[in-house]
C-alpha cells in the first residue's frame, strides 16, 4: 500500500518547523543499539531511549494532548520497589531500519520495501506498548503511514519522524520539494524512521528492550553543522 511521505521518509516542510537539533541537549538515556525481535529474526532496529528535550515535548503535547496523564492508575506511592508517580518519565524511543532500497526513489520494489519495514516497526511498537501498558503505564507509537497516534485514537494530530530524529539524534534532513528527507549518518536516506512513546520509569524501558536479542552497541558518527 502506498504510504505517505510526511509519516516516515520525510515531513511536508509546510509543517510548523521545530528547532534545530542540539545532539547536547537530545537527554540520550540510552544511546543507539541494535536489536532484532527474536533469536531467528535477521531484521535488525536500531533504537535508543530519551526523555523529551524541550522543543519535542512541546510536539509531543501538541500531538497527544493529556492522554498520558490517563495512566498509570494503578502505580502506588509507596517504597516497596514499585514505581511512584514522581519517578514516571515522559520517554522517546525513535528507531531506524535500514532499508534494502532507498526510500526516496518510486516503484512497486519500493513500496514492498517500504511495507516489509513498516510490519517489523508495528510489530515492535505493539509488543513494547502492551508490555508497558500491563504494568500500568501509558505508550503508544507512531503510525509511519500517517504520522498519527496508533493507540490514542482521539488523536488527529500529525507527529514528523524527521523534526523528532533531528532533535532526538541529531540526524541530518534536506529539502526536496516540499518535504524533508531524513539521512542517517551511515545510511543516507535508506533509512525507515519510526518512534515509540511512554510515560514510566526510565528503568520500565530498559527492561524492556533489554529483552530483544541481538542487543548491541552501534558508533554513530554525528554529523556537527
Amino acid at each position: 500500500k502506498e504510504q505517505p511521505m510526511m509519516g516516515s521518509l520525510a515531513s511536508p516542510t509546510g509543517l510548523t518547523p521545530l528547532p534545530p537539533a542540539d545532539a547536547h541537549t537530545s537527554s540520550i538515556i540510552a544511546p543507539p543499539r541494535i536489536i532484532t525481535l527474536s533469536e531467528s529474526s535477521v531484521d535488525e532496529v536500531e533504537c535508543s531511549i530519551h526523555t523529551l528535550p524541550k522543543p519535542l515535548e512541546r510536539e509531543f503535547r501538541h500531538v497527544f494532548g493529556d492522554e498520558y496523564l490517563k495512566r498509570p492508575f494503578n502505580v502506588p506511592f509507596n517504597g516497596n520497589g514499585v514505581a511512584s508517580r514522581q519517578s514516571l518519565e515522559l520517554i522517546a524511543i525513535p528507531t531506524n531500519q535500514n532499508a534494502k532500497e532507498d526510500l526516496v526513489a518510486i516503484g512497486d520494489h519500493i513500496e514492498k520495501e517500504k511495507d516489509r519495514l513498516l510490519n517489523i516497526f508495528i510489530q515492535l511498537g505493539r509488543e513494547v506498548c502492551d508490555r508497558l501498558i500491563k504494568k500500568g503505564y501509558w505508550a503508544d507509537f507512531i503510525d509511519p503511514c500517517s504520522g498519527l497516534p496508533m493507540l490514542s485514537l482521539n488523536c488527529n494530530k500529525v507527529y514528523s519522524e524527521v523534526d523528532g530524529m533531528e532533535i532526538l539524534l541529531n540526524y541530518k534532513a534536506y529539502n526536496a520539494g516540499f518535504c524533508k528527507i531524513l539521512t542517517h549518518p551511515k545510511w543516507g536516506s535508506a533509512v525507515y524512521p519510526a518512534t515509540i512513546f511512554a510515560h514510566c520509569p526510565v528503568d520500565a524501558v530498559k527492561e524492556v528492550l533489554q529483552s530483544y536479542p541481538g542487543s548491541r552497541a552501534v558508533k554513530i558518527e554525528m554529523v556537527e553543522d
